[in-house]
């Protein structure tokens, strides 16, 4: 499977995953220690279930158990943060902020070897600056950004950290040997602090996000091949699924903004040019 048939089908299984992910902070007000612990339990069941059909990798030295650590961390902090700023904004607008680590990706590709291509980078500064147009649109200007300026920095750099320790620490152990413990150790992290009544008090939401894992477990291991063949098409799947939430909403005669709409238009030419340039 090429790259961008890889990235189609992420894109695909996370717009699933944000639509029920974005309930489960609005509707089912699940608490971030609850909601972390049932992504990463969950997750770690359906990946296992898939484990006779992986390529399975595992070096007995400190960097392989560094990686699974650093793979826990990164993501301990994109769902314990994606709770907290879902609450203050959409999935929209959160996968908008996310074009912020499109530069970042693509001159760590850039230093990893990939060579400089200024069409390239023509077409990332398009879709960013088509991100920064919907950031700053007449709905995202009533988010209450002090209250999650944090929470959304740590996201940006858990989302980036992500892609970067799964290519560097590939030699040492296959993706799905660092992805797999790295959620369970997280699970066991939040395991003390979950309070097992919430989910029986809003079943309908525990079981939403639990079953949201399938497509979700899916979409985490196509990406981790995307981030094998690049970080700049890794960074590019998340205004992929901005455009297919932009559409969606379309499709749905949602209000937006005509920055909004502009922002929308300039992202997709962006994320288009960049992958036919090759």
């Amino acid at each position: 499977m090429n790259g961008l048939a890889l990235m189609a089908g992420v894109t695909l299984c996370y717009t699933i995953t944000s639509l029920s992910d974005k309930y489960a902070a609005a509707k089912a007000k699940l608490s971030p220690d609850n909601f972390t612990f049932l992504m990463c339990a969950s997750m770690s069941v359906f990946l296992a279930l898939t484990l006779p059909f992986q390529t399975i990798a595992f070096t007995l030295t400190w960097q392989a158990f560094a990686g699974i650590v650093l793979v826990a961390v990164c993501k301990l902090l994109e769902f314990r943060m994606s709770i907290l700023v879902l609450k203050e904004m959409s999935a929209f607008e959160l996968k908008a902020w996310l074009g912020v680590t499109l530069f970042v990706s693509y001159f760590a590709d850039v230093l990893m070897g990939a060579g400089l291509s200024f069409p390239k980078l023509a077409f990332i500064c398009a879709a960013a600056v088509g991100l920064v147009l919907i950031v700053r649109s007449d709905k995202a200007e009533k988010i209450n950004y002090r209250r999650i300026v944090l929470p959304l920095a740590l996201y940006l750099a858990s989302k980036f950290g992500y892609g970067l320790v799964i290519r560097t620490f590939s030699g040492y152990a296959s993706s799905i040997m660092l992805l797999l413990p790295g959620l369970m150790l997280v699970a066991l992290a939040v395991l003390p602090k979950v309070r097992f009544g919430e989910f029986r008090e809003k079943p309908k939401g525990t079981a939403l996000v639990a079953l949201a894992r399938i497509p979700n477990a899916a979409g985490m291991i196509m990406e981790n091949a995307v981030i094998a063949i690049s970080l700049a098409d890794y960074s590019l799947i998340q205004p992929m699924i901005l455009v297919t939430l932009f559409v969606i909403g379309l499709i749905r005669r949602e209000e937006h903004s005509m920055m909004n709409i502009l922002g929308g238009v300039l992202a997709i030419a962006g994320v288009l040019g960049f992958q036919l340039c090759g």
